[in-house]
């Protein structure tokens, strides 16, 4: 049976636009059939504790005196880590707060990127390579090459490095623009460029679906 794994950060649960477009991308995997499971987590309604002890960064074999994560920390994260495993292909939510990540979702990434565990240290494993993973990211102005906000999106970046580089996951990414054009007043010029960003990002994101799970 197929999985995904649906992960949001979004803190808006009512007009966000990347909780919108994951939530697409899940409506879509089902569609497929009843055999394409959904598992979601939700990193803004239930928010992970942050690393409580540094040995959390490494596999148990490891660790280093004084580093001694209580009980509770490593169930969840092997928790975390099981989730990402079972699944077939991990959808994310990664809405722009203030040029990087929400912090929910910062917790999330420590709690699963481990030396010797889901990254090569002292043995060459790396579980996760080849899994696919896409990034959907909303951002309220635009960033694209040329405009004054080129290479100041420090959301998507962060994500490629630790998914792709490190975990060696098999990264997508589907942005949203100019999601903040209706609130904003110096922005409502750019309505039909915002608009026509959102409409992209939906294809994009229902031909991710549909070609991702028909091959899981």
């Amino acid at each position: 049976m197929p999985q995904l794994l649906h992960i949001d950060s979004s803190a808006d649960v009512n007009t966000s636009v990347s909780r919108a477009l994951t939530g697409l991308f899940a409506e879509t995997w089902r569609g497929l059939g009843d055999d394409h499971t959904v598992v979601r987590r939700d990193l803004h309604r239930e928010p992970l504790p942050h690393l409580t002890d540094a040995g959390l960064h490494y596999a148990a074999r490891l660790r280093v005196d004084g580093e001694a994560p209580d009980a509770a920390a490593e169930k969840l994260q092997a928790e975390l880590i099981a989730e990402v495993a079972a699944a077939d292909v991990v959808v994310i939510g990664a809405p722009m707060y203030n040029w990087s990540l929400p912090s929910t979702l910062k917790a999330w990434i420590d709690y699963i990127h481990v030396l010797g565990t889901t990254v090569p240290f002292d043995n060459p494993d790396r579980p996760f390579a080849g899994k696919p993973v896409v990034i959907v990211s909303s951002r309220g102005n635009t960033y694209a090459p040329g405009t004054p906000g080129e290479g100041t999106d420090h959301t998507v970046l962060p994500l490629q490095q630790v998914l792709g580089v490190s975990l060696g996951m098999a990264v997508e990414v589907v942005t949203a623009e100019l999601t903040l054009a209706d609130r904003l007043a110096p922005l409502a010029p750019l309505a039909g460029q915002a608009k026509e960003s959102r409409s992209a990002a939906e294809e994009s994101v229902r031909t991710l679906a549909i070609e991702l799970g028909s091959r899981a």
